[in-house]
């Protein structure tokens, strides 16, 4: 047996307790004892906060061995439980709940041997971190002190071991060239291996994606494919195939977006099928690129690392640390950061450790030549294939600094979400929140707050010293965002004590949307709007008054940046390369805040004249968990689609939209109008390639018709049932989260005391991404969700055999979806998006040949019209509760069933 640490470890699930002292004895104890164990001394854990939850004492803390596993291996992949954390580190895997404490210490003895394990490959700034942490008085910095004996020669600090990057010249423009099919056939043959199953389809997948790369033929017109691929056709090696052909021939780059990062990883280990690791210069061919706000920002950690964390806080900068200097690409959202470390300790830590809006100084930034950012906005630049997101794609075609960063050949993977990319990335929102961003980026902290956070005049002192008018518009900018809402506006809202012209705006929109409310109570803890129209003449007067301070605000934001472009055609003698830079992106963020500000005008007055059919317009108060944090006005174009295609589309050559769920049954019109063709007037490219799959063989829909609407115990009781009787493997969809954690709360107990541990969104203190790689892991256990797991999850194989829907997920009846519902056709336009989100949530069930499943919807009045939503030959049933467990149980698959069958 494996050396176990003395020290007392306790493991609690839903199904009991568990706590083993040093000497090796385990008992079963309840959450009282637990909790009273837990106080008197440091306890070996697993995921504190989630044995937290277990116990309901949210104050526990101990000895975690995820926090040790993130010290002794950073940027190493673990999923965070018994199982995961066993496999991880090469130990037998406990074969129930009591053996976890033994576990527990066996992996901590493991994990502490490491440091005297001469093939420790992340040794270099351990014992540095160490005597950080030791101060910060972390518990396992005793453990770990006699174990990690001091280096004989000084350990460079984080910032002096990370590689600069390196400036590289502009690359050409790419060459015209065409595509051989037969190349194309060929390349997709070597992507997919000698030995791989012939898949026809796939190679026709492939051709079709291979017009996109053709030289335009007509300025303004991009080469514009709509495809289609069914689940199992291979559509990521199938467009890869041309794509790598054309970026090798023509020297150029293509870009691939998705919706999702769990497909971003995808694609990133598919690309290396086509590209090496790293060309011979050691430039990188393939480059994942996000929005700023995903990657770490150096200055950030420093802040942190030099006292502007405490406590808790303080000892996760450490640990984030060890992980930059092993990072890939210093990626902290959904990258080689464990998703699980910021929930160890119980804050949005890691989010302030990000680039946050407004605050990158660019060149002024001691860290710029070795930050993560720049270094994957340079490598994208040169690189063959850059795997973006939607949002990151419209954005970089919006407010691109430079041809190097507008993609002109696109593959947006995932195209049914386009639309609502496009929604949110063209919309535009003055609220609170937005608005005291902007003071911040412009005045800089208020007096008294911590931060480095500073404002236009600390960025740009040597502007405003060399400069007399960039001084003064710098003056004039401060002194008119002052207008804006600064710290405590809620708070004065909620007290009628609103300063200045935004504030009091806020407080008359606030006023109008609960004047106006008619749920008489009933949403309360949940988001309140109201059309913005038939407004008095009091409101329209506090809109203008707001309007003329905003203009007040761009007008002189407007002149700095003339100035600097001014100082840019004629640099003085000071203005060294990276200065240069410094202004070169404080010239881009003034860019797109002038664009925000104009946009705020434009909504404000609108308000008083006639409405825009372009747009539809509301007023706001969020509010969740039963408190408000927003309170503003909102426009959304009425169809997004537009701006997509005059910003994305327009200038590229070539762009393909594929998912498996583009079309409406065999409809193609609504997925045109989605791609934004008709507004350039574009007839584009149609192909449709169904799923290889044998769906009347491996899965069946199960109408369930006996379960009460609107009845939570019945509710609850239904998913208990049909969990146990697939012995797990279940993912259940939800559109309230209300409902989930009521039905969780009923069942989880009664399934881990069965050995089938439940886990849920919104209810475990765990990130999503995490709870996915948990449900993945583990066959017996079932993750409950709502609408980020409908199309987000890809769980191929014997873990996910069920899918169980709450309901038929019926459009949210918000006041931008009627005005797009009037306009798009009624209860039409309403089937079509439904029919859209029932087969994103079948396409989870079945993801290889392999698999099989139940696709299970707890409605006794489910249309016949939405049944066009399931692959064709899907057998469908309607039946009660107790037949649907006697054949998910008997693991029926489309095998004749007693009641009825539906075509």
């Amino acid at each position: 047996m494996a050396e176990a640490l003395p020290l007392p470890a306790l493991h609690a699930s839903h199904g009991g307790c568990w706590l083993r002292d040093g000497a090796g004895n385990t008992r079963g104890v309840g959450k009282g004892d637990a909790i009273v164990a837990a106080a008197d001394t440091p306890l070996l854990l697993l995921n504190a906060p989630l044995v937290a939850s277990r116990l309901g004492y949210p104050d526990l803390s101990g000895l975690d061995l995820l926090e040790l596993f993130a010290f002794i291996h950073p940027a190493r992949f673990v999923v965070p439980t018994p199982k995961g954390l066993a496999h991880a580190i090469d130990l037998p895997e406990p074969a129930g709940d009591d053996g976890v404490p033994l576990l527990l210490q066996q992996a901590a003895e493991a994990l502490l041997a490491c440091c005297a394990d001469p093939a420790w490959q992340a040794r270099e700034g351990a014992w540095s971190a160490l005597q950080n942490l030791i101060r910060l008085r972390w518990p396992w910095a005793p453990l770990l002190t006699p174990r990690l004996p001091r280096p004989d020669k000084a350990e460079r600090w984080l910032f002096a071991r990370l590689p600069e990057w390196d400036e590289a010249p502009e690359r050409p423009q790419p060459a015209q060239v065409q595509i051989d099919p037969e190349a194309v056939a060929a390349r997709l043959a070597q992507l997919t291996g000698s030995g791989a199953e012939a898949r026809p389809a796939q190679r026709a997948y492939a051709a079709e994606a291979a017009h996109v790369f053709a030289p335009r033929r007509h300025e303004a017109l991009p080469h514009l494919l709509l495809a289609q691929a069914g689940t199992g056709i291979g559509k990521t090696l199938g467009y890869l195939a041309p794509a790598s052909l054309w970026a090798e021939q023509s020297g150029g780059t293509v870009w691939v977006s998705t919706y999702t990062k769990a497909l971003q990883r995808q694609l990133r280990r598919e690309s290396r099928r086509a590209w090496a690791e790293r060309r011979a210069d050691g430039s990188l061919p393939v480059v994942v690129r996000k929005g700023r706000e995903n990657y770490l920002c150096l200055l950030n950690l420093e802040d942190a690392l030099q006292g502007g964390f405490s406590g808790r806080a303080a000892i996760m900068a450490q640990l984030v640390a060890r992980w930059a200097a092993y990072s890939q690409d210093g990626d902290m959202i959904g990258g080689d950061l464990p998703g699980w470390l910021g929930t160890l300790f119980r804050q949005r830590g890691i989010a302030a450790l990000t680039d946050r809006r407004g605050e990158c100084v660019y060149a002024g930034c001691p860290h710029y030549r070795k930050c993560f950012i720049e270094r994957a906005a340079r490598a994208s630049a040169q690189a063959d294939l850059v795997i973006a997101n939607h949002a990151l794609v419209m954005v970089n075609a919006a407010r691109g600094r430079d041809a190097a960063q507008r993609p002109t050949r696109i593959v947006f993977d995932e195209g049914h979400h386009v639309f609502e990319a496009a929604d949110s990335t063209f919309a535009a929102a003055l609220t609170g929140a937005e608005t005291i961003e902007l003071r911040r980026w412009v005045i800089g902290p208020e007096r008294g707050a911590k931060g480095r956070r500073r404002g236009l005049s600390a960025r740009l002192a040597d502007v405003a010293s060399y400069d007399e008018a960039g001084g003064k518009a710098i003056a004039a900018a401060r002194h008119a965002a002052e207008a804006l809402p600064g710290d405590g506006w809620l708070q004065r809202l909620n007290e009628n004590a609103a300063s200045g012209p935004l504030e009091e705006l806020l407080a008359a929109v606030r006023a109008c949307v609960y004047a106006r409310d008619e749920s008489g109570g009933q949403e309360a803890g949940y988001g309140l709007e109201t059309e913005a129209a038939q407004l008095d003449g009091a409101f329209i007067e506090r809109a203008g008054a707001a309007q003329a301070a905003l203009a007040e605000l761009r007008i002189p934001l407007i002149r700095l940046g003339l100035r600097l472009e001014a100082i840019m055609a004629e640099p003085p003698d000071w203005l060294d390369g990276p200065g240069r830079a410094r202004i070169e992106g404080a010239r881009h963020s003034l860019a797109w805040r002038i664009d925000l500000l104009a946009a705020w005008e434009a909504l404000l007055e609108r308000l008083g004249g006639p409405a825009d059919p372009e747009y539809v317009d509301w007023l706001a108060v969020e509010r969740g968990d039963a408190r408000e944090f927003d309170v503003g006005i909102h426009r959304r174009w009425l169809d997004p689609m537009k701006p997509f295609a005059k910003v994305v589309l327009e200038p590229a050559h070539g762009v393909m939209l594929t998912s498996a769920t583009l079309k409406d049954a065999d409809d193609w019109d609504a997925a045109v109008t989605r791609s934004g063709a008709p507004s350039l007037g574009l007839a584009p490219r149609l192909s449709s390639f169904d799923s290889p799959f044998d769906y009347a063989a491996q899965a069946e829909v199960l109408i369930v018709t006996d379960v009460p609407k609107g009845d939570v115990s019945a509710l609850a009781g239904a998913y208990g049932r049909l969990i146990e009787a697939s012995r797990g493997g279940a993912l259940g969809l939800f559109t309230a989260i209300r409902r989930l954690r009521a039905v969780h709360g009923r069942i989880a107990d009664r399934l881990a005391r069965g050995g089938l541990p439940l886990y849920a969104q919104h209810v475990d203190p765990i990130d999503t991404g995490t709870l996915v790689d948990i449900f993945r892991d583990d066959p017996h256990a079932s993750l409950l969700g709502t609408d980020a797991l409908r199309d987000g999850v890809d769980v191929p194989g014997h873990s996910l055999r069920l899918v169980v829907m709450e309901q038929v997920p019926w459009p949210k009846p918000s006041i931008l979806h009627r005005a797009r519902r009037l306009a798009g056709g009624g209860s039409a336009y309403d089937d079509r998006i439904i029919r859209a989100r029932l087969a994103q949530a079948f396409g989870r069930l079945i993801r290889s040949r392999e698999d099989h499943g139940h696709f299970v919807i707890l409605s006794s009045a489910f249309p016949s019209r939405l049944l066009s939503a399931f692959p064709p030959g899907t057998p469908v049933t309607r039946l009660s509760l107790d037949e649907a467990l006697q054949r998910v149980s008997a693991g029926a698959y489309g095998k004749p069933a007693t009641t009825e069958s539906l075509p």
